[in-house]
């Protein structure tokens, strides 16, 4: 096949797995197709052998599509998802469109829910399908070297993302071509808190002509109810539909071009959170439901009617430097809340530490109230420094625990648990993590559960994973932000009330196989143990009569097996059922629970045993885990793209990846020489005016974004408004000859006040085009993107993100600064408002230094400036107050009156801000800026601007 254009591919899926791409030769059928970026999610109709062929003549790219400038069309964003018995298969896909008449990138951006396997991706490009399969991972590598080796345009990227498990593709497409993207993945719905939790990211970004979310559940052990809470909004309002049976329920949601618009003039969607479906089933026993389907059988157990037994716990809470400010607020907060939920028959007891451990009482004390009190008063005296010495504080843990178990102080039918609170790594003390791990489950010795809860993005999740999995408890990621604590009291009520200390499942062997069981040691209320395996059918009567199972203080009589034929019957006469969910339910299982034993096995030779069996796994059952791959082809398989999972998302891979060094001294060690920027000189600034309410701000003048314009050569500050609406883009800087985009997005106050709402900049964005880096800077966030390959840290974090000699700098709640090489800088400011404040919002400001490198050809609303305009200023006369008064101002030809005036400069403090004296521009800065400030709205955050 004739080559016309080599391009290069680049997956990316954050916690799922990151992927390495490789693309050979593109045939003449797709012309200039380059840059080819993908982070993927699966969804639901499956051909044979794991591959999908679907052509594009039927797509109906005609007529009442929404293009924004870029003139890309997304005709339609689907979403199938069948839940089958607790089973979810989910299809998530979009159809779009370049209508333009040059090449430009369109994104498929979408999350899968942690946990989910993916199990197959395709793109169909103009009719031309590229489709997947699972292969061995060394396999794919080899594959990549040879490629590279023939000088084949291939190319291997690992991602380091967090664990947010975002799969994003971005395709640079050729005039009038049309794309598919189709992502699958299967899940296992877990029950919390009494209900089954369905989650469905729908983002598409922009309005759809046919948008669905279309979701049917099949449960044959019968529906109790079926709930769809207001999770995207009030906006849709009426739109879902639910229709539900006895065993069976769809859940719909279709809303129209016009309902998706947030308003109804807007061509923005309001379409942008989690879909969700909340559901339970019937139970009439204890024993749970049984199940046997194509020679699998599943078994649920969740029962309700039991006391929660008493608990002994102990809670251990980081206190080192890193917890200072929202964090450790927060936690208190949660704590404070926790502790009031335990009861009277609980025994607890607080450890914190830092390089140090200390002790709030050396022994459990019963839950009375002047106890709990007590401990809340400790609590609000903890203020972080220092280390984090988390070896020294488990072992003290669990030698209180221990202790107390050999004094006979512990009640033979209660549980005995540690709950871990951390952000960070170990410091001090023993530093080595296999070695805690070790240290931790000899102490425990299968006595009692640890939980482990790891705040923020810098934590290593998969450590707490690992020691918690390996001692009958479970880890959580909470992510450092205003809703810590919420996140922190949720987890808790999770494994709170203990109702089984022990539970025994027994099959009999002539008639099971492979059995494997999802749970802990302890069972907890809201919750469910799943257990699957292999069935003999020939021994079904026997199977029958046998089922039991134990507990340490309870009675439980199973269910009698659920009719074979019945429920054959029911699965086969619906169209919707998944044929293959007991024997996916059981594959989903096996894999995680081999997981979980091999990050906890003793020796190398058992972990490799292990992972031989999960990569059989991964093969027989066509899903993507860490030890497999995932090649994605053409019909003539000659254009080959890899994706695999990422390493470490810490640690770097290789030269000139993203690298995150999060709590970064102050000496800046490892940053290089260019980086070392410890001030950014500063002379003039577009800043949003701080609302007066609280401590950030006591004026208030106008409360529109603020831009004062420091002139150099004349040492004037000149200062304008800029009066628009929510959800506009502003042009601050636009700079065709170095590359540079600066934009602000404009967020609205909550409500008007005398009949104005007041607008600020509620996210900024930067594009490096020459190094194909964007910077996305929100009141929550901060996310550096290239390409497929993104990183992304919050206000609570200090750390820095380097990229091509582009450097970002994180100061906890204060500033981020962004340092490119020698040549510019700019810093953005985080202003907080009360939460509770009925009209005011968190909001940034931008201060970006005249000494920046910007070309002759920069323009936008701070970039024209970078070009000193000639200004004279004269005929000052007494203002209606004594302190404004006028003048008449000549610039660019244009001769007006300004007001002598304050504003303010919040760099060096945030709180009351620095007095800057100024010339006020009226009307918008109409007169000293070129054209309209209407010139400069562009339609994306990464827009260049066209001049006025």
């Amino acid at each position: 096949m004739k080559c016309l254009r080599r391009f290069l591919v680049l997956f990316l899926i954050s916690g799922v797995g990151s992927f390495d791409l490789i693309i050979d030769d593109i045939p003449d059928e797709v012309p200039n197709l380059i840059d080819l970026e993908v982070d993927g999610f699966p969804s639901s109709s499956r051909a044979r052998n794991g591959r999908y062929q679907r052509s594009t003549s039927d797509w109906g790219y005609d007529g009442d599509l929404v293009e924004d400038d870029d003139k890309i069309g997304l005709y339609s964003y689907k979403v199938q998802s069948t839940i089958t018995s607790r089973l979810a298969n989910t299809m998530i896909q979009a159809r779009m469109v370049n209508n333009a008449k040059r090449p430009q990138p369109i994104v498929f951006d979408v999350q899968v829910p942690k946990g989910a396997f993916i199990d197959n991706f395709t793109m169909d490009i103009n009719g031309i399908t590229f489709t997947s399969h699972i292969r061995e991972k060394s396999e794919a590598r080899k594959m990549y070297a040879q490629a590279k080796a023939k000088g084949k345009a291939a190319g291997i990227v690992r991602s380091n993302a967090l664990d947010m498990e975002n799969f994003q593709t971005e395709v640079n497409v050729p005039p009038g071509m049309r794309i598919q993207f189709q992502l699958h993945y299967h899940e296992m719905i877990r029950r919390k808190l009494s209900s089954y939790e369905h989650v469905i990211s729908v983002k598409p970004g922009r309005l759809a002509k046919h948008m669905e979310v279309d979701v049917r559940i099949i449960e044959p052990q019968g529906l109790r109810y079926v709930h769809v809470p207001n999770s995207l909004g009030d906006h849709f309002n009426g739109i879902t539909t639910i229709s539900k049976g006895e065993k069976k329920a769809h859940v719909s949601f279709k809303p129209t071009m016009a309902q998706q618009r947030k308003c109804p003039k807007c061509s923005s969607t309001a379409v942008d959170g989690n879909f969700v479906v909340q559901y339970d089933v019937n139970r009439e026993t204890t024993g749970g439901e049984l199940e046997i389907f194509n020679g699998y059988f599943i078994h649920f157990f969740a029962p309700e009617n039991l006391d929660p037994l008493p608990k002994n716990i102990l809670f251990v809470i980081d206190v080192s430097g890193s917890m200072w400010g929202l964090k450790m607020k927060q936690t208190i907060e949660a704590m404070k809340a926790i502790l009031s939920e335990l009861r009277a028959a609980d025994q607890f007891s607080l450890i914190d530490f830092n390089h140090n451990v200390r002790c709030w009482r050396d022994n459990l004390v019963s839950a009375t109230p002047s106890q709990v009190e007590d401990a809340k008063k400790y609590i609000q005296t903890i203020h972080p420094n220092g280390g984090t010495n988390i070896n020294e504080a488990l072992l003290r843990a669990t030698f209180i625990l221990n202790e107390a178990k050999s004094l006979g102080m512990l009640d033979p039918n209660s549980v005995s648990m540690i709950v871990l609170v951390s952000d960070g790594d170990p410091t001090v003390g023993e530093l080595k993590l296999t070695t805690i791990q070790k240290n931790v489950k000899q102490s425990i010795k299968d006595e009692f559960s640890l939980f482990c809860l790891g705040i923020g993005f810098d934590v290593d999740y998969d450590f707490l994973q690992r020691i918690a999995t390996d001692n009958r408890g479970m880890a959580q990621r909470i992510f450092g932000n205003q809703e810590t604590s919420l996140q922190m009291k949720n987890f808790y009520n999770q494994v709170s009330t203990p109702l089984l200390k022990k539970i025994q499942f027994n099959y009999p062997q002539e008639s099971v196989s492979d059995v494997t069981q999802s749970s802990f040691h302890n069972y907890f209320g809201g919750s469910e143990i799943v257990v699957a395996g292999k069935v003999d059918t020939e021994n079904l009567q026997h199977l029958e009569s046998v089922v039991t199972a134990t507990a340490a203080n309870a009675e439980l009589v199973m269910e009698t097996l659920r009719d074979v034929e019945e429920l054959d019957g029911f699965m086969k006469k619906d169209k919707y059922a998944d044929p293959e969910f007991t024997r996916k339910l059981w594959a989903y299982l096996t894999v995680n629970q081999m997981m979980a034993e091999r990050n906890a096995a003793p020796t190398a030779a058992l972990k490799r045993n292990i992972t031989k069996s999960i990569l059989q796994m991964s093969l027989d059952h066509h899903i993507v885990t860490p030890f497999t791959a995932m090649l994605i082809e053409n019909a003539e398989k000659d254009e080959i793209m890899l994706a695999d999972q990422p390493k470490d998302p810490r640690k770097g891979c290789c030269p000139g990846t993203l690298g995150l060094t999060p709590n970064a001294p102050n000496n800046n060690k490892g940053i290089p020489a260019w980086a070392n920027v410890t001030a950014v000189p500063v002379s003039f600034m577009p800043e949003q005016r701080s609302p007066p309410v609280s401590s950030l701000s006591i004026n208030r003048v106008d409360n529109d974004p603020h831009f004062t314009i420091h002139l150099p050569k004349s040492q004037t500050n000149i200062c304008f408004n800029i009066n628009s609406e929510p959800g506009k883009i502003l042009n601050l800087v636009s700079d065709p000859g170095t590359g540079v985009v600066v934009n602000g997005q404009l967020v609205g106050a909550k409500k008007a006040e005398n009949k104005k709402l007041n607008t600020y900049f509620g996210k900024i964005g930067f594009y490096f085009e020459k190094k194909g880096l964007k910077v996305e800077i929100s009141t929550e966030t901060i996310t550096l993107k290239d390409g497929s390959y993104g990183i992304t840290l919050t206000w609570a974090d200090t750390g820095h993100i380097i990229r091509k000699q582009l450097l970002i700098s994180v100061k906890k709640e204060n500033n981020v600064t962004i340092t490119v090489g020698e040549e510019m800088s700019f810093m953005v400011l985080l202003h907080r408002v009360w939460k509770k404040h009925p009209v005011n919002v968190d909001f940034l400001g931008i201060y970006i230094p005249p000494e920046n490198q910007f070309s002759p050809a920069a323009h936008g609303l701070i970039g024209q400036f970078a070009s000193e305009p000639e200004v004279s200023i004269h005929h000052q006369t007494p203002g209606q107050a004594p302190e404004k008064p006028q003048a008449i101002m000549e610039v660019k030809g244009n001769k007006f009156t300004v007001t002598r005036g304050v504003q303010k400069d919040y760099r060096t403090d945030r709180v009351q801000g620095t007095d800057v004296l100024c010339w006020f521009v009226h009307n918008s800065g109409k007169g000293f800026i070129d054209g309209h400030y209407r010139d400069y709205l562009v339609p994306h955050l990464y827009s260049f601007m066209k001049k006025p």
